[in-house]
């Protein structure tokens, strides 16, 4: 059967492929719109089958709060630009809103957005936008209240840091505050028993270590590791932390002022943890012109 134009533009719009793919599609498919789709979509799994050892590290970490829960997930992509695409943005919302219905990332894969699962959605995307692309992990917070921030944002609810701070008491301005403290002092635990055992005791030896070589009586140096321990614990954890829009006072002291119990929190960071395949530019050229 023939294959008119207009068939041709609306497949474009629906699937975002080059107009000869569309236009075989539709051959192949004997004009069937939706087997039309379907064929594309499993050409899109070829491709992005070729896209998935790419390194991932860019992307958007967004976050969703209904109620006393709050949820951050991190979608990640090659380039930083993609982080930029409205489309890209769509999905990451929509992510992070099924999210809060979720248990952990497995799940969430299988969750369905836009009348598909979330895993299928972004193979769709990988082949669409040409990147590969992961979602990567998501972390769930509750309490009486949960507060979100998020830093360099690049769209509603989402950018390149996102923090959920739960509390009790009604100061959501201050609690706000908490999370932009978050954001920039990067605690490693809200208070020193939420810390491992093994950071501590690695810190210990550390600074038993350094002491010894004072050469000074044991007495003091027991007490030179106490305060020393005192100042790394403070210096680590969210409570101990001088807050930062109050210096001479602890978080723990400036939520005692404000009538507010914290009582967890989320930091997320896109791409933290994960090792970035440096190039230079020069070498990035070079391959883009050899077709790699």
């Amino acid at each position: 059967m023939a294959i008119t134009a207009a068939q041709v533009k609306e497949l474009r719009e629906m699937t975002g492929a080059g107009m000869m793919d569309a236009k075989k599609a539709l051959t192949e498919a004997e004009g069937d719109m939706d087997a039309a789709v379907d064929w594309l979509r499993t050409k899109g799994l070829a491709k992005a089958a070729k896209k998935s050892g790419r390194t991932a590290a860019e992307g958007l970490v967004a976050v969703a709060v209904e109620g006393g829960t709050g949820v951050a997930v991190e979608v990640n992509a090659e380039t930083d630009f993609v982080a930029k695409n409205a489309e890209f943005q769509e999905m990451v919302g929509d992510i992070s809103k099924a999210a809060l219905k979720e248990s952990d990332v497995a799940a969430l894969a299988e969750a369905e957005i836009q009348g598909k699962k979330v895993k299928d959605v972004l193979t769709d995307k990988i082949a669409k936008i040409g990147e590969n692309m992961t979602l990567r992990r998501m972390q769930k917070i509750e309490g009486d209240k949960v507060v979100s921030y998020v830093h360099n944002a690049a769209g509603d609810g989402m950018g390149n840091i996102g923090v959920l701070v739960a509390i009790t008491g009604d100061d959501e301005a201050f609690g706000r505050q908490v999370a932009m403290h978050i954001a920039a002092a990067n605690p490693a635990s809200l208070s020193e028993n939420d810390l491992e055992p093994s950071i501590v005791e690695k810190e210990r030896q550390v600074q038993i270590d350094i002491a010894r070589q004072s050469g000074k009586p044991e007495q003091v140096i027991e007490k030179m590791i106490e305060g020393r321990m005192k100042k790394y614990l403070a210096e680590i954890t969210l409570l101990g932390q001088a807050f930062v829009i109050d210096p001479d006072k602890t978080v723990a002291q400036a939520a005692a002022d404000a009538g507010v119990e914290i009582t967890g929190y989320v930091r997320m960071q896109v791409g933290e943890g994960i090792e970035k395949k440096e190039e230079d530019f020069a070498a990035e050229v070079a391959k883009a012109a050899q077709g790699g």
